[in-house]
């Protein structure tokens, strides 16, 4: 197989109303449609096949597609990144599920070893064209293994791409796009939201594929992978998230306008590549700056995004640039994670402390 092959022609866009999907939904239609436009997708993982995954993610695919295109595995996660790298050595362009984030640390040596270097040690002769799709983060009550924030690791490895989306629009137009790319994209899936609905026009989300807006040689698509999104204009402050982060951020800037403050939402949708023109653009508009993840704060993306804006933004701040993250602690039993995860009151807290006397 090749990645021109085809299944079936692209269904022409439609003038057909948004409806409402939810974001499992929209990460299911998604591999549905790259798996119908291109035989080389290939989709599997533990529990994935006729089951649909633990959170029914790949619900139909199997039946659909055949159990040689979307299958089970054994419950082995450097065994199925192993076979993963060899696949997409040889012409396929496979997608595999981690099931559940911390499930995916057996599987890190392949990682970073293998399915970020190959590229880089060949010279670009040997392309690993695979997407890891990994449900993380918390919010669901999740038990031991079951919850974490790993972003940061592979965030630190070069020759990854790492992408969080927040919307269900993005969960569909990111996940294809990830599919096409040609180096290796660690796909990072929200828990908390996969049941959030959204109305979404997926007749023009899918003609931005099917009219050639991204092409199977891997270009991205403008305004895709790489390019952060301003979720909510503002003039007072900046609060800057991704995945599971902004809605919170969101609701925070809801809040707040109550109170007669003006915060303005940069949601990154990919962490890497990180989009310095849209995220300093906005610090340097509002003056004040505070970053949202879910992650411990030491060492981690939060703290990346600080040292970025500070340096880029400097003479524009009226502040230090602060963080609202997750506290340097394993992550805690499911009746003790609300105080561990970023809330509307400690990010209100946070943008008090920003030294509005000044103004």
């Amino acid at each position: 197989m090749t990645v021109t092959d085809t299944l079936e022609a692209p269904a022409a866009p439609s003038a057909a109303a948004p409806e409402s999907l939810t974001f499992a939904k929209a990460l299911n239609t998604a591999l549905a449609d790259e798996m119908a436009a291109n035989s080389a997708v290939i989709m599997f993982g533990e529990d994935v096949g006729p089951l649909g995954g633990v959170f029914r993610i790949t619900d139909g695919l199997t039946a659909r597609f055949g159990a040689e295109r979307c299958f089970d595995t054994p419950l082995a996660e450097s065994g199925i990144m192993g076979m993963a790298v060899g696949m997409a050595m040889n012409g396929m362009r496979p997608v595999v599920e981690m099931q559940f984030d911390a499930f995916a640390y057996p599987a890190f040596e392949q990682v970073v070893s293998h399915v970020a270097k190959t590229a880089n040690r060949t010279r670009g002769r040997v392309r690993l064209p695979l997407v890891i799709r990994i449900p993380y983060a918390g919010g669901i009550g999740g038990v031991e293994h079951h919850c974490d924030s790993s972003e940061s690791y592979y965030a630190h490895t070069p020759g990854l791409t790492v992408v969080a989306p927040a919307t269900v629009a993005d969960a569909y137009t990111l996940l294809r796009e990830a599919i096409r790319l040609n180096d290796p994209v660690v796909f990072l899936e929200p828990k908390k939201l996969y049941w959030t609905k959204e109305d979404v026009d997926l007749a023009a989300l899918r003609s931005r594929f099917d009219a050639g807006g991204v092409s199977d040689d891997g270009t991205r698509l403008p305004g895709g992978i790489g390019t952060a999104a301003v979720a909510r204009p503002g003039t007072d402050a900046t609060l800057i998230a991704y995945g599971p982060s902004v809605a919170t951020a969101m609701a925070a800037a809801e809040a707040a306008a109550e109170e007669g403050r003006s915060l303005e939402v940069i949601d990154l949708r990919s962490i890497v590549p990180f989009d310095d023109e849209t995220v300093t653009a906005s610090v340097r508009r509002t003056g004040r700056a505070v970053v949202i993840s879910e992650a411990p704060g030491f060492a981690s993306v939060a703290s990346e995004i600080v040292a970025r804006v500070q340096e880029r933004c400097f003479h524009s701040l009226a502040a230090p640039v602060l963080r609202v993250t997750g506290f340097d602690i394993p992550y805690p039993a499911p009746k003790l994670e609300h105080w561990f995860l970023p809330s509307v009151d400690r990010i209100l807290d946070t943008v008090d402390e920003l030294q509005w006397e000044d103004r």
